[in-house]
């Protein structure tokens, strides 16, 4: 009993042991664990087992992020997005890549950026975006020729000439790329790519017409993709095989590679229901087979069988044969149902492709659209807040004063409007980011109430506010998004009431720690509206009626935008109305109280002071490179009250020859101008000078995307209309940036 106690604590002690390694292994993963299960992903993509290679990066994602591996984890985005692009999911492609880029930037991950950019220019070549295609083809191949990698070399000439491929006038730069890529690759051991490439070799003797050339190089392609288990390829090369032996008259032989061809596409993707298999028709045929054989036997050995026997042998051959008809006339029937249901799947994926590809020349019609009508109202906004900017500095009397103050607040919510209504789209997919700054909030919506003024005293309606005096005088927040949304709701209560009252008031909920709770209420005694419209008031072009619409007008979307922005600040508007009696719209919104945070820290201003002093702009050489005439007056005469010595390029050639021929220590350079684009001209400058600082001052509408600005050598973005502290800001730190390095 003794020792089998002992024997028990042995085994648990060794049991807690091993579980607690155990623990301390999945604690503590190794960088060789990651870089194994991305090198068996990869493996797996190519054998188009897609549902493994989800799991080996969803792991290796999860390893990479225990212990904060950046390179993995970029990593592992990047061949998720490979995984992608074999499927046909670009976008979804180019949004890990996005993702990887942004993770391998931010490391100096020279040799992951490298191999992202190959993944990029795929995408973009499938998408049929040629030209990006090849400049990320390229980007990659400048590091790896740094590098001497030959592999690398050898698959981005190979994706670079599958680009020109199906282009007649570069054809020729095709067979060279592709030649290019046989001598890069003579020592390769990359079976997947020597598969891609004698592929292509036969693509481009189908387009010669040399129908034999082109047998032999698909002949090399599926040879090497079946050595290596190459599912996808192995598949492309039976068909490009059956399309060959049609081109030369060979239909049987056709229709046996596309059969081939049939079948593995079949097995990947999981379109074979088999009712019954062949193995286990082979097995009932054989173990029946077997039955009449010994019986068979026994009779020949015992010859003193009776009749009976022999006629139950009979009946056993007749049930074999009719069991075994059966059997064929069921797998007949079912492939015959299998044939229809691929046909019919075969026809409906035609349907939703063209859908698709419908539903995408939509988008993108849209988004050019969104483009073009923004560059339209930013142009000209540009002048009114410059101009107004430059008013304000020009000494104007207290009146004219609070008018340019107004007509300045105004201009900053009009561009804010304008952003908000074409970017509808990105508001309710919650893709607007909160910009966080201090700010004194009773001062903003004095703003807001000055900037209505006049649209309440032409309805004849007072406008009475109440802001609790116990709320900070600083507080930290999106004061842009929160104006918005004031003045959607008051300019909504004055357009509703005539000869009223509107009564706004702010309250001090509750303060916790550092973060205050303020409640927004916004009441008037004006139209009001029915309980049945009340929820819809809040969707995109919706009013109360018909009626209201002749009446008042507007497009209905300013509630909307108010739902959304709150949703966005984690909030939600509340409604308490009756027609004919008026309306009560409230909100809370959470804040920060920074004078908690910096009290015991009064060095702050002063670096802040330094940080944002001009005076680093006195006596520099800027170059304005724009088009606009009434913009190159603003931006100069801006420029200029600094002591700044300002030149101007009427265009891209221009500011080429300038920067050429003299020297300057910034450029501020606009996007859309005749004879060459800005960006261009900033490629053409960054050929001889790498170091000039160079500011993209546009009006164009930014995308989450801004890799193309980086990509071809600006240093930063400052959207028109710009506010002059973000404008001084930027051009400060790179000047201060310049000083420094030079």
């Amino acid at each position: 009993m003794k020792n089998l106690k002992l024997t028990f604590l042995l085994l648990c002690c060794f049991l807690t042991l091993s579980f607690q390694d155990s623990k301390i292994d999945e604690a503590r993963p190794s960088p060789n664990e990651i870089k194994q299960l991305l090198t068996q992903a990869e493996n797996s993509i190519d054998m188009m087992e897609f549902d493994k290679a989800q799991d080996q990066l969803n792991k290796s994602l999860e390893l990479a992020k225990r212990i904060d591996h950046k390179r993995y984890i970029a990593l592992s985005s990047s061949i998720l997005a490979r995984m992608y692009h074999v499927r046909h999911e670009y976008d979804k492609g180019v949004t890990q890549l996005q993702r990887a880029i942004n993770i391998q930037r931010e490391i100096d991950d020279e040799a992951g950026l490298a191999y992202s950019y190959i993944l990029y220019g795929k995408l973009f070549q499938s998408k049929g975006e040629y030209d990006r295609a090849i400049k990320y083809f390229n980007l990659a191949q400048d590091y790896y020729e740094k590098e001497q990698n030959q592999e690398q070399l050898g698959i981005i000439s190979l994706n670079k000439a599958i680009v020109y491929l199906y282009d007649k006038s570069k054809r020729d730069q095709a067979l060279a790329l592709l030649n290019n890529t046989e001598i890069y690759l003579k020592d390769s051991k990359n079976n997947y790519e020597l598969s891609r490439l004698h592929y292509y070799r036969a693509r481009a003797a189908i387009l010669a017409n040399d129908y034999e050339k082109a047998e032999k190089a698909a002949q090399g392609a599926l040879s090497l993709a079946q050595s290596g288990n190459f599912v996808g390829m192995t598949m492309y090369s039976y068909a490009i095989l059956s399309q060959i032996a049609e081109l030369q008259d060979r239909p049987s032989k056709a229709l046996e590679h596309l059969k081939k061809a049939n079948e593995i596409q079949e097995a990947v993707f999981d379109m074979n229901k088999e009712a019954l298999s062949s193995e286990t028709f082979e097995r009932l045929g054989m173990e029946s087979l077997k039955s009449t054989v010994n019986e068979l036997t026994l009779q020949n050995a015992e010859q003193e069988r009776t009749l009976k026997v022999n006629k139950l042998t009979t009946i056993l051959s007749v049930a074999l044969i009719t069991i075994l008809s059966l059997l064929t006339l069921s797998l007949y029937k079912n492939n015959n149902l299998r044939a229809r249901a691929n046909e019919l799947l075969q026809k409906k994926n035609s349907e939703l492709t063209l859908a698709k590809e419908n539903a995408e020349k939509a988008s993108l019609a849209k988004a050019q659209f969104l483009s073009t009508i923004t560059h339209e109202l930013r142009t000209p906004l540009y002048a009114v807040t410059g101009l107004t900017h430059l008013l304000l500095e020009e000494s104007p009397t207290e009146s004219q004063k609070e008018h340019l103050n107004s007509l300045k607040f105004s201009g900053e919510y009009l561009l804010s409007l304008i952003n908000n209504i074409l970017d509808l789209n990105k508001l309710e997919a919650n893709k607007v980011e909160i910009v966080k700054s201090a700010f004194n909030l009773e001062k903003r919506m004095s703003d807001v109430l000055i900037a209505l003024k006049n649209s309440a005293d032409e309805k004849k309606t007072k406008l009475h506010f109440d802001f609790d005096k116990t709320i900070p005088k600083k507080l930290i927040g999106d004061p842009l998004k929160i104006s918005q949304i004031l003045i959607n709701l008051i300019g909504n209560s004055i357009k509703f009431t005539e000869n009223g009252d509107i009564w706004i008031s702010v309250k001090k909920n509750r303060q916790q720690d550092k973060k205050v709770y303020l409640q927004f209420e916004i009441r008037d005694n004006g139209e009001g509206i029915g309980k049945e419209k009340q929820k819809a008031i809040f969707e995109n072009f919706t009013q109360g009626s018909t009626q209201i619409n002749r009446k008042f007008g507007g497009t209905g979307l300013g509630l909307s935008i108010v739902k959304n922005l709150l949703t966005l600040l984690n909030s939600e508007i509340n409604l308490d109305s009756e027609l004919g009696k008026g309306s009560k719209f409230s909100f809370e919104l959470e804040f920060e109280a920074p004078e908690v945070e910096v009290t015991d820290t009064p060095v702050a201003p002063k670096v802040e002071e330094k940080q944002l002093s001009n005076e680093i702009m006195e006596d520099k050489r800027i170059l304005v490179v724009e088009d606009n005439k009434i913009n190159q007056m603003i931006t100069r005469k801006i420029l200029e009250k600094n002591k700044v010595i300002c030149d101007v390029a009427d265009n891209g050639t221009t500011a080429i020859e300038k920067v050429q021929n003299n020297h300057f220590d910034l450029i501020l350079m606009d996007i859309h101008m005749p004879g060459i684009s800005g960006i261009e001209a900033t490629v053409e400058i960054r050929k001889f000078n790498q170091d000039i600082p160079i500011i993209a001052l546009t009006a164009v509408t930014l995308d989450d995307n801004l890799d193309e600005f980086y990509l071809n050598g600006f240093n930063d973005i400052i959207p028109k209309p710009y506010k002059t502290e973000e404008f001084f800001h930027k051009i400060n730190k790179y000047l201060a940036s310049r000083e420094t390095t030079v």
